[in-house]
């Protein structure tokens, strides 16, 4: 399972004592905040191995690097004018307004690539010329493919460039760029969305959206059908039922879905065997050793396949809201 940045601040956060915790939320920004509040609403299970890594992650870093703290700039700046004085301070701290090839230079490549690809080759060619290469190469590669070849022909072929010109022209093609708090992005996991609103919305509802998008685009539909269950709500599932699923999981394909599991989520599935067959089940785990993530994740999705096809079939129940929609 690979987890967001927010996702790693908020497991890290929780398994600290809150009076250890307090001191770091107080230092963070509302915006920042607020992804957390979306990251810890979308977080379900996680490995039992996650937040090891996510703690040796953080002292990894914590090695390389010292956090400054906020106001920093402030400061700085108050040590700054102290110095040299409130004219020469506004000089260093104090930015003057960009040039329009300066703020196309600091844009992300995308949305350069958006304002100037119904722009003719030859100016195109000329404003990328005053580019890094990588940046260049970044804006180029973002064009339309068959406007690609064009810009770079027309570039190989520029001796000069008129400054007056080319500045005038990037300055009203900058005024295109969408402004800078546009630009900001924020982490979203789509298919858990999708997957949580499908699972509030009524069940006819659903099952009709989800047939229609089937229908349009199947492997994304299977992959949100696949996302409303996880392998830990095998807790809501009757004993009696949960067995009818076990007799359909081979037993190596359950040990190793069961490397990663819930205390909860063994004892459930433990108490709906015999009690033979739960030790020899506990044994088999007990000496598995150590598997890679990815094998099982993929042990757990498959029986949770199988659970969505036995409950459809009406053999079980899931018990959610997720129940029926397969």
């Amino acid at each position: 399972m690979t987890l967001t940045g927010p996702e790693k601040a908020v497991l890290l956060l929780l398994s600290l004592d809150e009076t250890a915790a307090a001191p770091i939320v107080a230092e963070l920004e509302p915006t920042e905040l607020k992804k957390l509040r979306e990251a810890a609403a979308m977080m379900r299970a996680v490995p039992a191995s996650a937040l090891d890594d996510v703690c040796t992650e953080f002292v990894e870093r914590s090695q390389e690097a010292v956090a400054l703290p906020r106001g920093g700039v402030h400061y700085l700046r108050r040590l700054t004018t102290r110095a040299l004085g409130e004219t020469r301070s506004q000089e260093i701290f104090v930015d003057g307004p960009q040039s329009g090839i300066e703020r196309l230079a600091h844009a992300p490549p995308t949305s350069v690539a958006a304002v100037l690809e119904n722009e003719h080759p030859q100016l195109i060619a000329a404003i990328l010329s005053q580019f890094e290469p990588q940046r260049a190469a970044r804006v180029l590669e973002s064009l339309p493919f068959d406007l690609q070849p064009q810009v770079l022909g027309r570039l190989s072929t520029l001796t000069e460039v008129p400054a007056g010109l080319l500045e005038g022209v990037a300055t009203a093609v900058s005024a295109e760029l969408p402004p800078a708090e546009a630009e900001a992005s924020v982490s979203v996991d789509g298919m858990a969305r999708a997957a949580g609103i499908v699972r509030k919305l009524d069940k006819t509802v659903a099952n009709e959206m989800l047939g229609h998008l089937q229908s349009q685009q199947a492997e994304i539909a299977a992959e949100i059908r696949r996302s409303l269950y996880s392998f830990e709500d095998l807790k809501g599932v009757d004993p009696k039922q949960l067995r009818a699923l076990l007799k359909e999981v081979p037993n190596e394909k359950l040990v190793l879905a069961l490397k990663t599991a819930s205390d909860a989520l063994k004892t459930h599935i433990f108490s709906s065997m015999s009690s033979r067959a739960a030790e020899y089940l506990k044994d088999d785990l007990s000496n598995l050793g150590s598997v890679r993530l990815t094998e099982v994740e993929a042990a757990q999705r498959e029986i949770v396949e199988a659970a969505l096809k036995l409950a459809a079939e009406g053999v079980i129940s899931l018990g959610g809201e997720s129940d029926d929609m397969v």
